[in-house]
């Protein structure tokens, strides 16, 4: 039998390969922790690839004062190191642009997770590296296995430090060769007390914390671990390359369940873990049901900040909204073919799971063959209602609407009361109810609840005109009325909220056609930017501009001084880095995060053609990753159209 490559495969490969060739290699240098080595072995790399007549140069080394280290720098370039000037003191970094300049075959670059001085074109010095990878230029750097972004909440576990600077393991798995520089706990001890890591105050004082026993062999463990886990994917790899034909049991799919808690975080992290320990696919669902609609922006901005965690991660992102939360989550899994499904412990007391449904005792109830992993978060304090964002502001005029139509409900009411039993008046009321929950929200609607319940007894329970009750039933018809009226409001809101989110995606769907529609309809240059703004402007509620490169590489500004949504003062530095690393940058990102506008590179099916600047009303317009994808879709399809409509010729004199 002969055994035919698959065609989907082959061109898999050489796309990857096609990327790889436009890109530098990094290598990195992994230990367990600090003082094993990791510097060192670098720069010995480094002497053995000079005396091969490797063009390899000095970026940025730290080697604390390391009289064996300081030995190796010896005959070997050194970029000079920047100096930034913050609060009277002068901070030493690396010079990314002379590094740029140089441009070098390999430069070595210390210390991955370092944290740059304010002001930095760059937050982080991993970003700092991958500026240097869309360079071509290969780069040798180091990072201890605490640094992992995955790994966080297993090592603040075992050491109770939590690590502030993390790499995102995306980076990591791009790098074409991890070297594992191992020492064993009590070699590295040793050092410790020669004075060879830190000196002797420091090392003490390390011994008796960070630098116990315990804690090096655990991260020796996971730094091993690590590596493994990489040897394994390496494997994989040959074998594709290779097509290697291997039996393995049905793949397996991760789905981590996140919601606005601030423990979600480790929700995410654990998934990661999980997925790369199983070799498995996974996703993260967030499920907006009817409490999630209303939450204040805090809790927002937390759901999105754990979201952009799950993007970094390597998870596949999915936003839905239901009424039912446990419901959607097993359709989504039965959806996608989930096989494990991990979700957090319920942090509500049982009384109220009780009285009002538990999300993970339903979830467990209706999951079948998926197997569920129920976790904790990590030990963070609650938040306290002094620590909430500030709340919405409150719509006074539909709160009165609310009582003038109670008003008239009690009018209503008194004309019928000749007429009519008392249960028909108690319609009337909820009836406004259920006309305030439909018309203003949840809060008027609770309000009418209980003042249509308050009008009832003041006006036609006796005695009249106050609020005693002198017949038991009708302290039951009180609370039955009030519970029945609670339920309308509940409901009606959580309707008209899932209606507008549909109509929101609908117009948003909507949107997205009619701009293909009008851009398929025209070649004319001047009318695809001008259609193509426009949507986006309409959309996204924000100002845009267009820069497009010039016959000379340089981005000339292609948008229209009389559009309704033009962005007159894009920021052109920005905009040049941008399409120069084909990476978006400003609001909303970790590159020149103080910009006000966020600035997309647009990216055709041959080369990039420009930069999308836009401005939005609003700066939580683009939190959420779903906004995201959307506008990289609308920059797509414009990049699409410009290509078809011949871009060069926009230039010609």
């Amino acid at each position: 039998m002969n055994d035919r490559s698959d065609p989907d495969a082959i061109l898999s490969r050489l796309k990857q390969e096609e990327l790889q060739n436009k890109r530098g290699r990094l290598k990195i240098f992994f230990g367990a922790t600090a003082g094993v080595g990791k510097t060192y072995a670098m720069l010995e790399a480094a002497q053995a690839l000079k005396k091969q007549h490797v063009d390899v140069v000095i970026g940025y080394v730290e080697t604390h004062g390391r009289k064996e280290t300081e030995a190796l720098l010896e005959g070997l370039e050194i970029i000079p190191s920047k100096y930034i000037e913050y609060k009277g003191t002068s901070l030493r970094e690396f010079d990314l642009d002379a590094a740029l300049l140089r441009k070098p075959e390999i430069i070595l670059v210390d210390e991955l997770a370092h944290t740059n001085a304010p002001n930095s074109r760059h937050i982080k010095r991993w970003q700092d590296i991958q500026e240097l990878l869309e360079a071509k230029i290969d780069v040798f750097t180091t990072v201890n296995v605490q640094h992992v972004e995955s790994l966080h909440d297993v090592i603040a576990q075992i050491t109770k430090v939590s690590v502030s600077e993390r790499v995102p393991d995306s980076l990591l798995e791009k790098a074409y060769e991890i070297e594992l520089v191992d020492l064993t706990p009590d070699e590295l001890l040793d050092r410790l007390k020669e004075g060879k890591v830190y000196i002797s105050d420091q090392a003490k004082a390390a011994m008796d914390n960070f630098f116990r026993k315990g804690n090096l062999i655990a991260l020796r463990e996971l730094a091993l671990r690590y590596t493994a886990e990489r040897v394994v994917a390496e494997m994989n790899t040959y074998r594709q390359l290779h097509e290697i034909k291997a039996l393995w049991p049905a793949a397996e799919h991760i789905l981590v369940c996140i919601s606005a808690s601030p423990l979600s975080s480790r929700l995410v992290r654990a998934g990661k873990r999980m997925s790369e320990g199983l070799h498995a696919k996974w996703m993260v669902v967030y499920v907006e049901g009817p409490r999630e609609a209303t939450l204040p922006t805090k809790e927002h901005n937390s759901v999105m900040q754990t979201l952009r965690l799950a993007q970094r991660l390597g998870a596949e992102i999915l936003e839905t909204s239901s009424q039912n939360v446990a419901e959607e989550i097993i359709q989504t899994a039965n959806r996608h073919n989930i096989s494990k499904i991990i979700i957090g412990k319920p942090a509500r007391p049982r009384w109220k799971e009780i009285l009002f449904g538990s999300v993970v005792d339903d979830v467990i109830r209706q999951s079948g063959p998926i197997d569920i992993y129920v976790i904790t978060g990590d030990e963070v304090r609650p938040l306290s209602t002094s620590s909430m964002s500030p709340v919405k502001k409150i719509d006074q005029l539909a709160y009165f609407k609310t009582i003038l139509i109670l008003a008239i409900c009690t009018t209503i009411g008194s004309l019928m009361l000749r007429h009519f039993a008392l249960s028909n008046i108690i319609m009337i009321y909820l009836l406004g109810t259920a006309i305030v929950a439909t018309r203003y929200g949840k809060g008027p609607s609770i309000l009418a609840a209980v003042l249509g319940v308050a009008a009832f007894d003041f006006f036609y329970v006796p005695p009249y005109y106050n609020f005693s009750v002198s017949d038991v039933q009708y302290v039951v018809t009180l609370v039955v009325m009030l519970i029945i009226a609670l339920l309308i409001s509940n409901l009606t809101t959580a309707l008209k909220q899932q209606v507008d989110a549909s109509r929101m995606r609908e117009a948003q769907t909507a949107a997205l056609y009619s701009m293909s529609k009008e851009l398929a309809s025209t070649l004319d240059m001047d009318s695809l930017i001008a259609i193509g703004l426009r949507h986006i402007g309409n959309v996204f509620h924000s100002k845009v501009a267009l820069l497009l490169s010039g016959d000379e590489g340089q981005l000339l500004p292609a948008t229209r001084e009389d559009s309704n949504h033009c962005l007159t003062d894009p920021r052109i530095e920005v905009a040049t880095w941008v399409y120069q690393n084909k990476q978006a940058a400003g609001l909303g990102t970790d590159t020149i995060p103080g910009a006000k506008e966020l600035y997309l590179p647009v990216v055709g099916t041959e080369k990039s053609i420009g930069v999308l600047a836009i401005k939005p009303t609003h700066n939580n317009e683009f939190l959420s990753p779903e906004r995201l994808k959307l506008l990289e879709t609308f920059t797509s399809q414009i990049a699409l159209a410009c290509e078809r409509a011949k871009l060069p010729s926009l230039h010609e004199p």
